[in-house]
């Protein structure tokens, strides 16, 4: 195909671009900003570090909740901005691979392909995101064999089964890292009526969460404001609340997992028994996730290496067979890309 081509991971959290032949050029939160007049002033890091700091005649959104676009023409601005900067004076428009979750409707991936195209693309092609991290990871998926992948996104987790280059079984659920920043937020209002943002949240669950009761407890400081007298405080939060926090959140993980491995043959039983579950996704990195899903369901665990650019690699080692795959705007069977090289 004339011109270049350019795979895109557009999270609820973050956009990542690749670029055939440069790999990863962009990670950027996927937020933009507008002021009073719905005029566009801000995207990506500019506009996050405006989140929940705003007076009231500026307005920050991310267009993507639990990994659905909500807002198609601000994820157009957005996939729009960073066609342009990364394609830069080039005189042909892009080919363009976007990841979606595995749930998504085929009235959502029309839309999503309307969206990139509108955006600049001169095709539009869509990847399931469990068969993006799994490419990205290197994995051979295109023998008649299971294997399992759950993508810890901030949005949603995706939970797959994939054989021969397809998903077999899957299931998408909205408990993931969002969920758990809000378990964090809820406990904290709930039980010490003090009050913090999204971000403290998520400062917080990095510093000291962790997907078990750590052996020794630690404390983080960190400022908010008191429920009661809305009034700026500092206060020390401790490991063990919040993972306290967090537990009905990593219970719907587990449970979602449970619900994918009751679906299954026993033949891909017996694979998913001898290979394991892989881990990827930025929720992957939640400390002792691998040790708490391996004890509950008895089966091994493994995290990716660089589980928050799994997806975005796959995406990107998708490009390399984009003639091949491209058919109607839709890409679901990658054959033989996960295939490892003699």
């Amino acid at each position: 195909m004339v011109g270049t081509n350019i795979g895109i991971d557009f999270g609820t959290a973050n956009i990542k671009v690749y670029m055939e032949g440069k790999g990863i050029v962009v990670t950027e939160p996927s937020v933009v900003a507008y002021d009073q007049n719905n005029k566009l002033i801000a995207i990506g890091q500019k506009a996050y570090n405006m989140l929940d700091k705003t007076p009231d005649n500026v307005r920050v959104v991310q267009p993507v909740v639990n990994g659905v676009i909500s807002d198609f023409v601000a994820a157009r601005q957005i996939i729009e901005y960073y066609i342009s900067r990364v394609c830069k004076n080039m005189v042909f428009r892009p080919n363009v691979v976007v990841n979606v979750h595995s749930s998504v409707t085929g009235l959502q991936k029309k839309t999503i392909i309307d969206t990139v195209t509108a955006a600049g693309a001169a095709k539009a092609c869509l990847i399931e995101e469990p068969l993006a991290a799994a490419i990205g990871m290197g994995l051979d998926i295109s023998k008649p064999r299971g294997v399992m992948i759950v993508d810890i996104g901030a949005g949603t987790t995706d939970i797959a089964v994939i054989t021969m280059g397809s998903i077999a079984v899957s299931k998408s659920i909205t408990d993931a890292g969002n969920a758990l920043n809000d378990g964090i937020i809820r406990q904290l209002r709930r039980e010490r009526d003090l009050i913090i943002g999204e971000k403290t949240a998520e400062r917080i669950k990095l510093e000291i969460g962790a997907a078990t009761l750590r052996d020794v407890e630690l404390g983080l400081a960190v400022n908010g404001k008191n429920y009661i007298t809305n009034m700026p405080v500092n206060f020390e939060v401790s490991s063990t609340e919040i993972f306290l926090a967090m537990r009905s959140t990593l219970e719907g993980i587990l449970e979602g997992i449970r619900s994918v491995l009751e679906q299954i043959s026993p033949e891909f039983s017996a694979d998913i028994l001898d290979n394991g579950i892989i881990l990827t996704g930025g929720g992957a990195k939640l400390r002792y996730i691998d040790k708490m899903i391996k004890r509950k369901l008895g089966l091994k665990v493994k995290v990716a290496s660089s589980p928050e650019f799994s997806v975005a690699e796959g995406t990107g080692r998708a490009l390399e067979h984009l003639d091949i795959l491209y058919s109607d705007g839709n890409m679901f069977n990658v054959g033989t890309i996960g295939k490892e090289k003699d």
